[in-house]
């Protein structure tokens, strides 16, 4: 599939879907199959001196030139199927077979041979020309693939078929056998391209929500541009009913936005000034103007399509197995084609032409196209369940490796929390008032942009204190509080462990944090000079779905872990209302990795869940990292697994939808295997004199293409786990 990306950040070859060998720097057809070749991105150097105005956006032409692309490809194989079967018919029905058969006598005073010879090399050389000519590519990069299979045994068939006919006109020939063989592996083909079609509704769902036209702000006048050409900086206009073509932020109007069809978060959200929006949502009741901030590549929407884009293209471990299995079945094929030839001719001592069946139909029906489509198949299908669930899932092996974790690890701010603390209580020493030292926390607190802090000014407003003070020399400490100075006055405001690293005695006020923090409050504490004056306490509400979590992940199986930066009794006492046995607290931003090493040097495969920005070396660390929220750009980067709604239960649904996933996988590579494992023995002979049992080559056609459309159907059955990914 394709990646949208600026310019100059790619550049473009054009290959085949059918035949990859063929790799061109310019569009046009495949020699091979004359289809159109698909643009495949690569990343090149960056050319800094693009100008801004020629960089590119999620162009909703252009987005649907895959999807388009696909359809045309499955319409062109379609078409080569339908003719092939027409022309089959009567090559079968006059073939020495049907004649036999149906006790047919022939239309016209010609041999047989002739009529199916001109029936026949329409069939073999326009619509089998994607094998033949993937053939020829394929040996020229010195390639044994399942194109060399089905063109070996199509022409094995036909070329002993015409020297019959022009040396014996009356002799049997193998007609019937090329023109069936072609019949039944393109429908096979086409029955395959409909199926890897139809999981890619996600994906073009994704596309849709680019708007193709917006309304921008240029030169002082309102115009309508392709969204494609809307830049950094551009004013865009939005209207009652708009879909916002990229990301920006307000500064105009007020209005509420949809945006569940990029967040999965059903609730219009309200936006004002200053607020962000995201392209795709979708503008509900006010009018609004905004400033574009990222566009093309750089957008939430365009990430999130490269990612749903990538984990279909990429291979599961299991699928590399599959490919050198595959590889080595080609030279197994053509070597026990070779081998049924010569035994049964110079050793058995039969005729050229049983000998030449035998032959032909093991070739054909070792064709590992079944192996091939076994894991691909079914890592499209789980991928595309994802993205539609809101869930996405950076590659394969992601998807694979999420089945095999031991452990979950789950950050409690932002995770199993809302993520908005609110001020429950002030606290104050013996001779200063509450809302004074709410006021100065919140003058101190103002710089920083921590869900306490903006719990504590947004408590100071609900107040109507004045928070305006003379700020100087402030200084966030990473994980611990802020300290500045407030009109003259030196002030620290954060946890305890800040206090005692600055030998400020608490004990005037210890009884009461103990009792905060013993109600799951994480308390900020504030000092002036050097004394302890309050503590403000601050809860986050857990989420409605966190205990639901716990319980489904432990009833799987899986161990629960909670990491925290707050104060031991904190953790203590949410850990305990949730049911999680085991916890880390007071742990920094950057201490979170060692204690993800801690686990993983246990032995075990552990799964970080948290906001993606200051748990990313966590996230990083972890087997898996599971980023929850609404896909901010380090969450996107950092994590393997992105839930773009805030809702732990997606964490089950996508542990759920890897282990459905890997067993679909299993299933496939299993019928697979065991069909060619059978299939190869009668095909070759094997058990012809002792049972009697032989397959003519097209028979073994069709049940080659019979395996690989019941491969690609029990990978699109994965669709029914659909309903209890949430249970």
């Amino acid at each position: 599939m394709r990646n949208y990306h600026s310019p100059h950040e790619q550049a473009t070859i054009y290959t085949c879907s059918m035949h990859p060998e063929v790799q061109k720097t310019e569009p046009g057809k495949c020699p091979g199959c004359g289809m159109d070749l698909i643009p495949q991105s690569k990343p090149s150097p960056a050319h800094a001196d693009h100008d801004m105005q020629k960089m590119s956006h999620i162009d909703h032409e252009s987005a649907m030139t895959n999807p388009a692309m696909a359809k045309k490809m499955e319409a062109d194989m379609r078409r080569r199927f339908w003719i092939s079967f027409v022309l089959s018919i009567p090559i079968f029905l006059y073939s020495p077979v049907g004649i036999n058969f149906f006790k047919l006598s022939l239309p016209m005073p010609i041999p047989a041979s002739w009529i199916l010879f001109i029936l026949t090399t329409p069939v073999v050389f326009w619509a089998g020309s994607i094998f033949i000519i993937g053939t020829y590519y394929s040996l020229k990069a010195r390639k044994l693939n399942m194109s060399v299979l089905i063109a070996t045994g199509v022409l094995a068939a036909y070329l002993f078929s015409v020297l019959l006919t022009f040396i014996q006109p009356e002799s049997e020939t193998f007609y019937e056998a090329a023109a069936l063989l072609v019949t039944f592996v393109l429908f096979g083909h086409w029955m395959e391209m409909k199926s890897r079609r139809g999981t890619s509704d996600a994906l073009r769902a994704l596309f849709d929500l680019v708007p193709p036209k917006a309304l921008v702000v240029r030169n002082g006048q309102e115009i309508t541009i392709p969204s494609s050409e809307i830049v950094q900086g551009d004013i865009v206009v939005l209207r009652p009913g708009d879909k916002v073509p990229v990301d920006g932020e307000i500064i105009k109007g007020e209005t509420s936005i949809d945006e569940s069809l990029v967040t999965g978060e059903s609730i219009p959200v309200a936006k004002k000034g200053g607020d962000k929006v995201v392209g795709g949502s979708v503008n509900l009741t006010g009018a609004a103007k905004f400033k574009a901030t990222k566009v093309g590549s750089e957008t939430v929407l365009a990430q999130i399509i490269k990612m749903v884009e990538t984990a279909q293209n990429s291979k599961a471990p299991g699928q590399r197995i599959a490919d050198k299995a595959a590889a080595i079945l080609v030279v197994v094929a053509i070597g026990s084609g070779a081998a049924a030839f010569l035994g049964w001719y110079f050793v058995a001592g039969v005729g050229l032409l049983t000998a030449l069946t035998f032959a032909v139909s093991t070739v054909v029906i070792a064709c590992p196209d079944a192996l091939g489509l076994a894991t691909p198949t079914a890592v499209a299908v789980g991928t595309g369940l994802g993205a539609k669930h809101n869930i996405l899932i950076k590659d394969a092996v992601t998807l694979e490796n999420t089945s095999k974790l031991n452990v979950i690890v789950l950050d409690k701010t932002g995770t199993l929390t809302e993520g908005k603390p609110k001020v429950t209580e002030v606290v104050v020493s013996q001779g200063f008032d509450k809302n004074s030292v709410l006021a100065v926390a919140a003058a101190v607190e103002r710089s920083s942009n921590h869900p306490i802090s903006v719990a504590i000014i947004e408590e100071a407003k609900k107040q109507n204190l004045s928070i305006e003070k003379k700020i100087e020399k402030f200084e966030a400490i990473g994980g611990h509080g802020v300290r500045a100075i407030a009109d003259g006055k030196v002030v620290i405001a954060g946890t305890e462990r800040l206090m005692k690293q600055n030998n400020i005695d608490l004990s005037p006020l210890q009884k009461e944090i103990n009792r905060l923090l013993g109600t799951g409050n994480t308390i900020s504490v504030v000092a002036i000079d050097g004394k302890v004056v309050g503590a403000i306490g601050v809860a986050d509400t857990v989420r409605e779905t966190a205990k639901k979590t716990v319980q489904k992940l432990k009833e799987m199986g899986l161990e629960v872990v909670m990491i925290t930066g707050d104060h031991e009794q904190v953790a203590k006492a949410i850990s305990a209302d949730l049911s999680i046995d085991r916890y880390f607290a007071q742990v920094l931003p950057e201490e979170k990795a060692k204690y993800v090493k801690k686990l993983q040097d246990e032995g075990k495969s552990v799964a970080m869940v948290g906001d993606g920005i200051n748990d990313a070396p966590a996230l990083a660390q972890s087997d898996i990292g599971i980023a929850i929220g609404a896909g901010t750009d380090v969450a996107i980067e950092t994590g393997n697994i992105v839930l773009m709604k805030s809702d732990p239960y997606d964490i089950v649904a996508a542990i759920r939808l890897s282990k459905a996933t890997v067993t679909k996988m299993k299933q496939n590579l299993f019928w697979a295997a065991i069909y060619n494992v059978l299939a190869i023995p009668v095909a070759a002979g094997v058990f012809y004199n002792s049972l009697g049992w032989s397959l003519r080559p097209e028979i073994s056609a069709l049940l080659m293409s019979a395996s690989s459309i019941i491969v690609a159907t029990n990978a699109v059955l994965l669709k029914r786990v659909e309903p209890r990914l949430k249970e």
